[in-house]
């Protein structure tokens, strides 16, 4: 298994990170638990939570972070065996949101209690506060790691200009760098980061982690037409890639996939981790099945023309959704 390093932080793992945000919503409780485990015996360790997900549940926001917690509370070193990130800054209650340094200091303690841990691995502002100066944000962030509360830090949800911004005063005045960022990216959502977060990230030797790698399940190929979605978020989400290029897109997802033996999503995630600056895409999956599936992307070794055929339908895209990207 190929284990790589996340910025310079020195937390290290294995290039797939279980996305959180489906525990308690998509999978109840047991089914949780199961597939969480079947993740670390597969020899992987990486799981993303924030405290917010997720408002739409029925339990609300901390519910991903507490059925985390009580997945912990089970033993057999399953918190030792993890490597744990979660995020802080999304409203959680009227009044309780941003980066001050007086809301962090409250929502790290709120995520330990609901997390049951004493450390959290990766800590990172979910998105930017333009309210709060940076340099008030990293001095917080200094604070929690003094305190053992946090390892390392991270920014999601945020520009390249604004990361750049906080790498320069961390330096400036000596506090702890952002060495992970969270961006959107996916072979269909490709040109923000392309333009100048991965520049970016190669340059600073920042961790990237991208969410919606499979485009919140539209590169799975399970969605091919409108009557295949679902009522409710997730085929809302699913819908604005139903155009003619997102067809165009897994018509070639097909044919690769089809030369691997292999499904639309691993080759989708395979084609992340061929990119530069990527430490690990973040993927969900709510049955053991589904995981095992995910899980043998990291094993797929695509050839350069496997890569220029799908980077080139990318660029070929009408309206310009994505740039050409170079192997």
């Amino acid at each position: 298994m190929e284990i790589r390093t996340l910025g310079r932080s020195g937390l290290r793992f294995a290039p797939l990170m279980f996305g959180g945000n489906v525990l308690g919503w998509t999978m109840d409780r047991p089914t949780s638990f199961r597939v969480l485990d079947e993740f670390l015996d597969a020899g992987f360790s990486a799981i993303d939570t924030a405290d917010v997900y997720a408002p739409w549940t029925d339990e609300g926001v901390g519910t991903s972070e507490r059925v985390l917690g009580e997945w912990f509370a089970l033993g057999g070193g399953r918190r030792e065996r993890v490597m744990l990130a979660t995020k802080v800054g999304l409203p959680m209650a009227r009044g309780k949101k941003g980066l001050s340094r007086a809301y962090i200091m409250e929502a790290i303690d709120a995520s330990l209690a609901r997390l049951r841990t004493t450390h959290i691995d990766l800590y990172l502002a979910h998105c930017d506060d333009p309210k709060t100066p940076l340099a008030e944000t990293l001095d917080a962030f200094a604070e929690l790691i003094r305190a053992g509360k946090v390892r390392a830090v991270g920014a999601s949800n945020m520009s390249a200009g604004r990361v750049r911004e906080a790498l320069a005063i961390a330096d400036r005045i000596g506090l702890p760098r952002f060495e992970a960022v969270q961006p959107l990216y996916n072979l269909y959502d490709r040109r923000d980061y392309e333009s100048d977060m991965q520049a970016l990230a190669v340059e600073q030797d920042l961790g990237v982690i991208p969410f919606f790698a499979l485009a919140s399940g539209f590169l799975t190929g399970k969605y091919r037409s409108a009557a295949d979605l679902r009522p409710g978020m997730r085929g809302e989400l699913v819908g604005k890639y139903l155009d003619t290029q997102g067809q165009r897109l897994l018509d070639v997802l097909d044919a690769v996939a089809a030369r691997h033996d292999a499904v639309p999503a691993q080759i989708a995630l395979a084609w992340l981790l061929t990119k530069p600056g990527i430490t690990a895409p973040i993927a969900s999956a709510t049955s053991v099945g589904q995981l095992q599936q995910l899980i043998k992307a990291c094993d797929i070794d695509l050839t350069d023309d496997d890569i220029a055929a799908l980077d080139g339908t990318c660029a070929e895209m009408e309206g310009g959704h994505a740039l050409t990207n170079p192997r």
